[in-house]
């Protein structure tokens, strides 16, 4: 009798995030909505209505918009994250191809090449990053009101609502592209996504 040995089968699911990664990015997000929704309730008179107790919701968005750098400075102990945020920082030939791609809105999979992560999102995390100094920043100043002239502080809050706004608007937009692919949500929330939609979508990534 003879025996079969039959090769081992190449596995559908690759690494993508690990769970320090996955820990930043919920917390964040979990922060920068709190800051979202707070806001929303500050400015908008219907919505002040509703919740009420305006120095409480005050004090909520003060604290999360201190807190929302601390998950990303915790998570530097994340060798994992550091490669990624190495990655993020990194910008190729083949991520100015994707960016054309984009700005020509040509959505073919060949004329957007891209490594672990698109030019896209590298664009869309030096923005997040760079807008939430600038929010944290503007946001001290308006709130230690006895330690600047009062025309940095009507210069801080000039900033801070408009800035809050855009945010609110990229950050509507990036969520309406995590909800147009099941696939990159799952990697977020699993950490694993497969093989094919890696090859499908981040052709140059190598895991």
């Amino acid at each position: 009798m003879s025996l079969r040995t039959e090769a081992p089968q190449a596995t559908t699911e690759i690494p993508r995030f690990t769970r320090a990664e996955r820990w930043v990015h919920r917390t964040t997000a979990l922060l920068m909505g709190v800051c979202v929704v707070t806001a929303a309730v500050l400015y908008i008179p219907e919505f002040a209505q509703l919740v009420g107790r305006r120095e409480l919701v005050v004090r909520v968005h003060e604290w999360a918009g201190l807190a929302l750098p601390v998950p990303v400075l915790a998570g530097l102990a994340s060798r994992a994250f550091r490669a990624d945020l190495r990655h993020l920082n990194r910008f190729g030939p083949h991520d100015r191809r994707w960016l054309g791609a984009a700005l020509r809105r040509d959505k073919r999979r060949r004329s957007r090449p891209a490594a672990k992560f698109n030019a896209g999102q590298k664009v869309y995390a030096a923005w997040i990053a760079g807008a939430t100094l600038v929010m944290l920043g503007t946001g001290l100043l308006m709130w230690f009101t006895h330690l600047t002239p009062i025309m940095w502080r009507t210069s801080a809050t000039f900033v801070h609502d408009w800035l809050a706004l855009t945010i609110g608007v990229v950050l509507a937009g990036h969520i309406g592209m995590a909800l147009g692919d099941p696939e990159a949500r799952r990697g977020m929330r699993t950490g694993s996504v497969s093989r094919e939609w890696a090859h499908r979508e981040h052709r140059l990534w190598r895991p």
